[in-house]
């Protein structure tokens, strides 16, 4: 994710900038090239309304056997600020058990966050007790990994934001574009 890390200065040509963004739209890797692939599906609806969510697209192998690489790629949407009555994503997804018992017992779940061990799980305390518990491996795609942070969950894992940046990636390989106005 190192390739998103990096930002473009006032000087870099816009040209340079779309040039980027048309060749990774229509340059195919070495693991489509072989024809193995179908190709790439439309993108799903994105995870999030507002916040910063993920969009998956998928692919389907054609071979009989097996295909080098992998089926599904990612990208960030609804890169816009949520109003604040819309609350903390994680806390919703703790509260949407509230109406499940856990061990006979109904609770009012708030959300644990940064948690460094597996920032991606949905873990929520019992309001009132000690009691904390996952109540899911792995939260909803776009969930912040860190309460201060922009890096977020997909698919389990945690993945380096980009800032002003938009990314396409598959895991361990992104192409980056400017997304939104330099500041």
């Amino acid at each position: 994710m190192e390739c998103c890390r990096r930002r473009a200065t006032s000087g870099t040509p816009l040209l340079f900038l779309a040039f980027l963004l048309l060749s990774s739209r229509t340059a195919r890797s070495e693991e489509d090239r072989d024809g193995l692939w179908d190709a790439w599906g439309p993108w799903s609806e994105c995870s999030r309304t507002c916040g910063g969510g993920a969009s998956y697209s998928l692919r389907r192998c054609l071979s009989s056997k097996s295909c080098e690489g992998r089926n599904i790629r990612y990208r960030t949407c609804s890169n816009v600020d949520c109003p604040p009555e819309a609350g903390d994503f994680r806390a919703q997804q703790c509260s949407a058990h509230n109406d499940v018992k856990h061990h006979g017992q109904f609770y009012e779940w708030l959300p644990v966050s940064n948690d460094p061990d597996n920032p991606c799980s949905l873990k929520c305390q019992a309001k009132g007790t000690a009691l904390v518990v996952e109540l899911a491996p792995k939260v909803l795609d776009g969930t912040r990994c860190y309460t201060e942070s922009l890096d977020m969950c997909i698919s389990g894992l945690c993945q380096v934001s980009a800032g002003l940046f938009s990314f396409i990636f598959f895991i361990g390989f992104c192409v980056c574009f400017l997304c939104s106005p330099a500041i």
